[in-house]
């Protein structure tokens, strides 16, 4: 058996062609177009890549960009000062602040002075508790993402049995939230599944994840999940984005395809659905702030 492919950069490119017939039809009603700024703190390699592939996206869908960069020895109060701007820029609907910061900068308090309504990562305390109750101002981009890279795919979560490995504030805590709620109007993407929540200090993870029908990889840990821990035909989601030998790997180990129904690549699985997501909430944004 060979898995299929559950393929995020193909699925992010269509789905950006409808964010880009819905700009359009924003900008015949005489609306200015979705406007994301991008916020970025020094010169780490991966965070350049992954703004400006970001940047890309928005170009493709029609959609404003910024890029506001700053040097690595830029304060707290610098960096507050213009997130307040952007707060305060009728053009700028979705905010993005670029993780990690230097350290001297409190990552916290930065998160918090992003108005919730420009939070289109939704790292903010408003939103993730809107998230956590059902009633979702913005979806986190990564969880999202892999939502719709399986639904999109024709593959229902609901009456699942699910494991997520991992539980950061990014993606696994998120994630399980989304997947163990009901589907409601208010809460389009609640998948109904049954979900354990596991990491690696989960007594038998191996026996956990072998009773998953979809698995669902956010550990960080290269070649974590091994052909062994695999359920034969289960949906496997890698999220994982390591760097190896200069080489970017998933959490999966080679030879899972053999044994799964769907897998994700790394590279061009749930990354492009990532980006393509945030894009989602950036036109979502404009929609609620300029109607």
């Amino acid at each position: 058996m060979t898995a299929k492919r559950l393929d995020g950069k193909a699925l992010g490119q269509a789905m950006r062609r409808e964010f880009a017939a819905r700009v359009a039809d924003r900008a015949a009603a005489g609306k200015r177009p979705p406007g994301l700024a991008a916020v970025l703190v020094g010169d780490n390699p991966a965070s350049h890549v992954y703004v400006r592939n970001k940047r890309k996206a928005c170009e493709e869908a029609g959609m404003a960009s910024w890029l506001h960069q700053l040097p690595t020895d830029t304060t707290q109060a610098q960096l507050l000062d213009l997130v307040a701007r952007l707060n305060a820029d009728p053009a700028v609907h979705g905010i993005l602040v670029q993780l990690p910061l230097p350290k001297q900068i409190d990552e916290d308090a930065v998160i918090r002075a992003v108005t919730p309504l420009k939070d289109v990562d939704c790292f903010h305390p408003e939103n993730v508790g809107l998230v956590v109750t059902g009633h979702p101002r913005y979806y986190p981009c990564t969880p999202h993402g892999v939502v719709r890279l399986v639904e999109r795919n024709g593959i229902g979560w609901a009456g699942k049995d699910v494991v997520v490995v991992g539980r950061s504030n990014i993606v696994g805590k998120p994630l399980a939230v989304m997947l163990m709620q009901k589907r409601t109007a208010a809460n389009p993407a609640g998948c109904d599944a049954t979900v354990t929540v596991a990491h690696t200090r989960t007594p038998d993870l191996a026996g956990v994840c072998r009773r998953a029908d979809v698995l669902v990889a956010a550990a960080g840990v290269p070649g974590l999940i091994t052909p062994d821990v695999v359920k034969p035909g289960a949906v496997v989601v890698d999220v994982g984005t390591n760097s190896v030998g200069g080489k970017l790997v998933g959490d999966v180990a080679p030879g899972v395809d053999g044994v799964a129904g769907w897998l994700s690549p790394v590279p061009g699985g749930v990354g492009p659905m990532t980006i393509t997501m945030l894009l989602d909430n950036t036109l979502r944004a404009a929609e609620r702030i300029d109607g």
